[in-house]
């Protein structure tokens, strides 16, 4: 069982930056890999980017690639999503997840919203 609490979402200007963070629970973080989603209102979820348990390997959607990066300490059991040049179409409520089959997502944790105004 894996608990994923989400933090550091708030209200920035278009061309500004944030860090989210994602803390999780129990002792098997780093056999986890995590990823990023993000739900805007009257859209489906859709996914932002993901790295692999050792953090070796990452993978952006093209909508934020060059401008977000994830990353993760598997000592402090958490995940991050550096945000820079953010647009107010990057207002959304972002999930982290953890995959231990690199196919679905097991874990979710409860949203943190960022919005972006222009």
């Amino acid at each position: 069982q894996v608990q994923l609490v989400e933090s550091g979402g708030g209200l920035v200007q278009a061309g500004g930056s944030l860090r989210l963070s994602c803390a999780a629970s129990g002792r098997t973080f780093s056999r986890y890999a995590m990823g990023w989603f993000r739900q805007a209102p009257g859209k489906e979820r859709e996914f932002i980017a993901a790295i692999s348990w050792s953090g070796g390997d990452t993978y952006y959607a093209d909508s934020v690639k060059g401008r977000f990066t994830i990353s993760r300490d598997n000592a402090k059991n958490t995940v991050y999503l550096q945000m820079n040049s953010l647009k107010p179409e990057d207002t959304a409520v972002y999930y982290c997840a953890a995959s231990y089959d690199d196919i679905s997502y097991d874990y979710w944790g409860q949203g943190t919203q960022v919005t972006v105004s222009s």
